[in-house]
């Protein structure tokens, strides 16, 4: 199982002395956040320079020219194999207090939040500038900062230029327990996905019957088991599909499916596109 896949709950913990988390990464090597991985926090993401791919709970798409993202809590994804300087800056809903998000002036900044949920992605000159006064906030102090980040929520509040992902991920919050659970879950899947995993097995990982286990996994998720699976399928098709050393055909079947038509089917759906498009796609962004 390729490590790039480790599906994980990420614990966030907020320098001392500050309500959120923020921190500039240069050098690449030094960032060692699981790439597939959740956190009950929301997350804005800045990469200043570089064409890529996103893989944001059920969507999977390209950017180019850097990329600006505000994701909702519990929204897995895949951590940025970024080109240019990256910011990551992650808070909690009520990281200002209970209620401060209930006060006259918060309410733009309040549907941002929830407009926020299922990943906002920002275009044009609004991402640069946002995400500059994003990567001076990484050498503020603590009051700076937070007036700063402030600033920062109001602009992309008030801004048309972001598109939503409306990718879907946990459904629900997640407690200290479900949140071990999911990491055995997703361990699991992780290891063993390019096989056949009987519902049966994965549910005695958690001690549920089959039953309990399929209405427990699909409220957290709001996807089936089955769904899931096949995310990790394709993802992993999805890296294959960027060399030309092996067939659609040996990919199908590397990434654990066991028809070629299946295989083509679950692709599409998940990301708009066939493996034959994705690929050409792929090279036509290298030429």
């Amino acid at each position: 199982m390729p490590s790039q896949l480790r599906a994980s709950f990420e614990k966030i913990d907020p320098v001392f002395g500050n309500s959120f988390y923020v921190e500039k990464f240069v050098d690449k090597s030094c960032h060692d956040k699981p790439q597939w991985h959740f956190h009950p926090e929301f997350e804005i993401v800045y990469i200043s320079a570089g064409d890529g791919k996103r893989h944001i709970g059920d969507h999977i798409g390209r950017y180019e020219d850097g990329e600006l993202i505000f994701l909702g809590p519990n929204l897995p994804h895949l951590s940025y194999a970024a080109e240019g300087n990256e910011l990551v800056l992650q808070m909690t809903e009520d990281f200002l207090g209970q209620h401060f998000l209930a006060i006259p002036e918060m309410q733009t900044i309040k549907g941002l939040f929830e407009r926020g949920k299922t990943g906002l992605v920002f275009h044009g000159e609004v991402k640069h500038a946002i995400g500059r006064q994003l990567l001076a906030m990484s050498e503020m102090p603590a009051f700076e900062r937070l007036i700063s980040l402030l600033k920062v929520l109001q602009q992309m509040a008030t801004t048309d230029a972001y598109q939503s992902l409306n990718a879907n991920g946990f459904a629900v919050e997640v407690n200290p327990q479900d949140q071990d659970r999911m990491e055995i879950i997703y361990a699991y899947i992780e290891t063993h996905f390019q096989r056949v995993i009987p519902l049966e097995e994965v549910a005695s990982l958690i001690n549920m019957t089959v039953p309990a286990f399929c209405r427990y996994f699909k409220k957290l998720t709001n996807r089936t088991f089955t769904q899931v699976v096949n995310e990790f399928r394709i993802t992993y098709a999805s890296r294959l599909l960027q060399g030309d050393h092996l067939s659609i055909a040996a990919i199908s079947f590397e990434s654990g499916f066991n028809n070629l038509s299946h295989f083509n089917k679950q692709f599409r759906l998940i990301t708009g596109v066939s493996p034959r498009e994705y690929r050409q796609q792929l090279k036509n962004l290298v030429h």
